[in-house]
């Protein structure tokens, strides 16, 4: 051996023991790790568009600040990386890293996530958020653990019916239309109130109803604008007077992806994560009053709920939707126990 390659030889030695070393790995000197969020909302940029790709955007850039750069993320909005649907098992198997999406839409795994979608059950945003630190919330994050799914920002959304002809307000408006509810349960208040369903993702009830294979949809008010259904509906029924339509919309993140990074990590997440939902929470009231705006300026015919019609609604549900979820687990019971017990608190 030369006197040159020697120290050479023994610089590449010591180079390769300390960047397979605990201590290299979890520096500022070692390779960022790049993670994957997906949703199926319309695309823009952290200061304009559909509020929950911003949201995703924001939650990328400032976690991204706060690891100073090991932690980096790509947004594919459009359900440009999959279909909605397939969001949810992919989180749980860990081929996915995050992804804001509708909880109801895992119900076909996780029975419980219909909790999240329960018409009548939550009737204003001071509720929903509630749940975050309520036994019935405590409870869902559980469940959603053992199922593979970590909670990083609760995001909750009133919404309002899109129609192609006359408003859907009472019940008895919906008979003998095709109906899109976006819940199993809120499917069953429909279907008591003698609608046919349509079942599909908010991003194709557009042309859904463009084409007329449905008549009325049930989605949030950012939705409602983001996907342009003001262009293929003649009414609409907002949330601003309050609703039976609450859904939950976290951003979800694959707890085997989470377990594998290190703690300082994991705390940066979850405290972006809290720090959005004010956001998130500001976003959706201000979309609840802004889309009666973008209608009427459409050319629909725009209504508002009132307290006497939201009461027949949310007696259906109990009847109902309520019923059939309570009887299907034990974990559903208790969810639904508590989400009861969180009502009567307020």
């Amino acid at each position: 051996m030369s006197l040159k390659t020697g120290p050479i030889l023994a610089r590449r030695t010591l180079l390769g023991a300390l960047a397979s070393s605990p201590l290299w790995l979890g520096s500022a000197w070692a390779a960022s790790q790049s993670m994957k969020i997906s949703h199926q909302f319309p695309g823009g940029s952290i200061m304009e568009g559909d509020f929950r790709d911003r949201l995703c955007r924001m939650f990328a850039a400032d976690v991204e600040k706060r690891t100073r750069g090991s932690l980096k993320f790509s947004i594919y909005p459009n359900a440009s990386l999959m279909a909605p649907n397939a969001q949810f098992g992919a989180l749980r198997k860990g081929g996915l890293d995050l992804a804001l999406m509708p909880l109801s839409y895992a119900a076909a795994e996780s029975p419980e996530a219909n909790i999240g979608l329960m018409p009548g059950l939550v009737t204003s945003y001071a509720q929903g958020y509630g749940w975050k630190s309520a036994d019935v919330g405590k409870e869902l994050t559980r469940i959603l653990g053992e199922q593979g799914l970590v909670v990083i920002s609760w995001i909750w959304q009133a919404g309002g019916v899109a129609a192609r002809g006359a408003p859907v307000v009472a019940p008895e408006d919906v008979r003998g239309l095709k109906v899109r509810g976006g819940s199993r349960e809120m499917d069953l208040v429909l279907q008591q109130a003698g609608a046919t369903i349509v079942n599909l993702p908010s991003n194709e009830i557009h042309a859904a109803m463009k084409n007329g294979a449905l008549d009325a949809a049930f989605t949030s008010s950012t939705s409602l604008m983001s996907f342009r259904l003001h262009d293929v509906s003649r009414s609409l029924t907002t949330a601003r007077s309050g609703g039976y339509w609450y859904m939950l919309e976290p951003l979800l993140m694959s707890k085997t992806v989470f377990e594998r990074l290190p703690k300082d990590q994991q705390a940066a997440i979850m405290a972006v994560g809290a720090d959005l939902e004010r956001f998130a929470l500001r976003m959706a009231r201000n979309d609840d009053a802004a889309v009666a705006n973008v209608y009427a300026r459409a050319g629909a015919r725009v209504v508002d709920m009132d307290a006497d019609t939201l009461r027949k609604w949310q007696d259906m549900a109990r009847a109902t939707a309520w019923a059939d979820f309570g009887g299907r687990s034990e974990n559903c019971a208790r969810l639904l126990a508590l989400a009861e017990k969180s009502v009567m608190a307020l």
